[in-house]
């Protein structure tokens, strides 16, 4: 059915729908910030995410090996990016993500690249397939960054049990 579809609509609504998940990403992060961390919102979105690996139940979207590998590895780059600017501080005993400025233009930054790749790309390599690999290289970011943000924010509440009354501090 999906394959009946024009290869150039697929580009164009997934384009859209980049940009829209990305503008998404970026005013939940903000708000985030607002709201003290805990291990399970670190955890949870690397699992719901993980959901969209049905996909490859279905030919259409299935990725070579080599093809796996280059996406996962172009993640696994991205990711420090992400945890290079993901910073937690400590307020009145509550540890809360620190917004980074860089941040939302890393964010932009991604969104540019995925959308001038899948251009360039589109046109060699199937939607689907394009597809799969788009879903394998956001995978690869975000559990590493996930994973990183989770053993940074255990230490840190690590030292916030044993000195509760911390005054505010920015934690690298």
């Amino acid at each position: 059915m999906i394959e009946q579809i024009p290869s150039q609509w697929l580009v164009i609504g997934s384009t859209i729908v980049a940009v829209v998940m990305g503008t998404l990403v970026m005013t939940v992060r903000a708000k985030s910030t607002k709201k003290p961390v805990s291990a399970k919102k670190i955890i949870l979105p690397p699992l719901f995410m993980s959901t969209g690996a049905l996909m490859f139940v279905f030919e259409y979207f299935r990725v070579a090996p080599l093809q796996i590998i280059e996406a996962f590895g172009v993640g696994l780059l991205f990711s420090i990016v992400l945890i290079w600017t993901s910073r937690f501080e400590v307020k009145n005993g509550d540890i809360y993500l620190k917004q980074s400025k860089a941040f939302i233009f890393i964010l932009i930054g991604l969104v540019v690249v995925r959308l001038v790749a899948k251009i360039i790309l589109s046109s060699t390599i199937d939607v689907g397939e394009l597809s799969g690999m788009f879903w394998i290289l956001a995978f690869g970011m975000i559990v590493p960054w996930r994973i990183a943000m989770l053993v940074q924010y255990k230490k840190i509440e690590k030292k916030t049990m044993n000195n509760p009354k911390q005054k505010p501090t920015l934690i690298t």
